[in-house]
């Protein structure tokens, strides 16, 4: 002990985390998916701990965020850190997140986007007999066709797109391939522009890149977070309405900046999407979640997770059971 000489706040600082088991110097859990340094993974997991310096969480607590969904992937959007992550490199069908490179790949074309398509038997699902409220015989701009592919999820409007791209949906989904070849995708698959295939397969990390990507497109992010969109059938004249997939949409207390839901067995329900929180960007992949509501759920509790860490308090949640 030093007698007469008090410890410096440097040593303090050293210190006073050792006591508490954690090390001041642990960094972000996988760093962006290629910036993180090798075993970094490991000593988070090991410690259950992360120190931000350079974001509004100066520290985190991964072990007390606790999410139904089998795959998830929490980036700072700012940074580019990954604030959490959870069978990140784990491939799993994607259902129809996968129209977010539909979207992608049919923007990319410069295709004109008020061209009329007529929806035609060839756009009905047939692999699972999904219901559609996009009758066959009504006809719609591209433009429109996409709105209801990203925002109501219709799968009829996607194949719609993609059957009308030149060289027909065979040449659209090879498109979607190449495109997430040259995003780094490296573990992307896509066999429709829907996602109603169970071939259609990414990994949370995969998708970050896309979701990242797609943000950069603002038709994308406008249609992803438009809450109700009205058509009128070239048919009857009539108005029908389309709603959002994302019931968040409707949640005062959200700020959402681009969204797409997903779901087919195979897949479980999956969510991403870009929301704010505490001004700053965040990216959220959820994948794989078996209740209806638990991706909804599993957002919330990230939320609740960064705005209590950045009050310097650690949130504390119970475990739920599957299902």
């Amino acid at each position: 002990m030093m007698q007469g000489k008090p410890l410096t706040v440097g040593f303090l600082f050293f210190l006073f985390p050792v006591l508490l088991g954690f090390s001041p110097l642990v960094e972000s859990p996988a760093s962006a998916r290629g910036g993180s340094t090798p075993g970094e993974s490991a000593v988070v997991q090991r410690a259950g701990f992360v120190r931000l310096s350079d974001s509004p969480w100066p520290h985190l607590d991964t072990e007390r965020l606790h999410l139904r969904s089998e795959e998830a992937l929490v980036v700072d959007g700012q940074s580019g850190r990954d604030l959490y992550a959870k069978n990140v490199d784990t491939v799993t069908p994607i259902a129809s997140i996968s129209k977010l490179m539909t979207a992608m790949v049919l923007l990319d074309s410069h295709l004109p986007m008020d061209t009329p398509v007529t929806v035609t038997e060839d756009d009905v699902d047939t692999l699972r007999n999904s219901l559609s409220r996009l009758p066959v015989g009504w006809t719609l701009s591209r433009e429109q066709l996409l709105q209801l592919a990203l925002m109501a999820s219709e799968n009829r409007a996607a194949n719609a797109l993609a059957r009308t791209y030149p060289g027909g949906t065979a040449a659209f989904v090879a498109r979607m391939n190449a495109k997430a070849h040259a995003l780094g995708m490296q573990h992307t698959y896509f066999l429709d522009p829907t996602g109603l295939h169970s071939e259609n397969v990414s990994t949370a990390s995969d998708l970050a890149r896309m979701v990242r990507e797609a943000y950069t497109y603002p038709l994308i992010r406008q249609m992803t977070t438009t809450e109700r969109y009205e058509v009128r059938s070239s048919l009857t004249g009539r108005p029908r309405l389309f709603g959002n997939s994302n019931r968040l949409m409707y949640n005062d207390h959200w700020s959402i900046g681009l969204s797409k839901t997903g779901f087919i067995n195979e897949s479980g329900f999956c969510l991403v999407m870009e929301t704010s929180i505490l001004d700053r960007p965040i990216f959220m992949i959820l994948l794989d979640s078996q209740g209806k509501y638990s991706r909804l759920g599993d957002a919330a509790r990230i939320r609740s997770w960064l705005q209590t860490a950045a009050e310097g308090r650690l949130p504390r949640y119970r475990r739920h059971s599957p299902g």
